[in-house]
């Protein structure tokens, strides 16, 4: 079994929230993204080493937000993995509940640092901050939308083997988890050439992982 399985604490109760769809995220990122855009238009006095000073410590909080769901859907992809190959230990098969129920509460909005990420981080009011805002709206699509739905049909999956509704859903997420990181990614580009430089990479996972060459 892979050495991505961690001890965690106890999980808390499962919480849904309507905001689990993602029609209603999309549409709710939209809001947040035409919020920042307005604010992008606002005159700015920044210097340029302000700025990336600025949007690198933007990219810094939003790594450090979307750490633990990152870990999260790549633990679920790892034991769905494993699962498949049945090279889950006998000891590690008792924990997968626990683990995939921990996994899911990383990535929804009962998660402190999702909230974190999608509260607490300003944008800034300069050129760059525009991308910026919507690689942040790209992520938080990437977590609440694609990694939980993701997550939540390996739980199904787990538990009944034979789920092909749950098998339908978990590969239709696989291509949307690897086009919203591409597209967070773009956005992050388009925020560099602004800048003239190169602000620190988006940590997301590459899910599932790629076969081997």
């Amino acid at each position: 079994m892979s050495d991505t399985f961690s001890p965690k604490a106890t999980p808390a109760p499962e919480k849904r929230s309507i905001f689990k769809r993602r029609a209603v995220i999309v549409a709710a990122i939209v809001i947040v993204i035409v919020a920042v855009t307005v604010l992008t238009d606002l005159p700015q006095h920044q210097t340029r080493a302000e700025q990336i000073s600025a949007d690198t410590a933007i990219m810094k909080q939003v790594n450090a937000d979307i750490a633990s769901c990152a870990f999260a859907a790549n633990e679920s992809f790892t034991i769905w993995k494993d699962e498949q190959t049945h090279t889950l230990r006998p000891s590690d098969i008792s924990r997968v509940p626990g683990l995939l129920r921990d996994d899911q509460t990383a990535c929804s909005f009962t998660s402190q640092s999702i909230f974190d990420l999608t509260s607490n981080i300003d944008v800034p009011q300069a050129a760059a901050g525009k991308p910026l805002g919507e690689m942040l709206g790209t992520v938080t699509l990437w977590a609440t939308s694609d990694a939980l739905s993701a997550i939540e049909s390996i739980q199904t999956l787990t538990n009944d083997p034979g789920n092909s509704s749950a098998l339908r859903q978990l590969q239709k997420e696989e291509p949307l988890l690897a086009s919203d990181r591409g597209q967070a990614e773009a956005q992050l580009e388009a925020a560099d050439k602004i800048l003239a430089t190169k602000l620190p990479d988006l940590n997301l996972p590459v899910l599932p992982d790629p076969p081997p060459s």
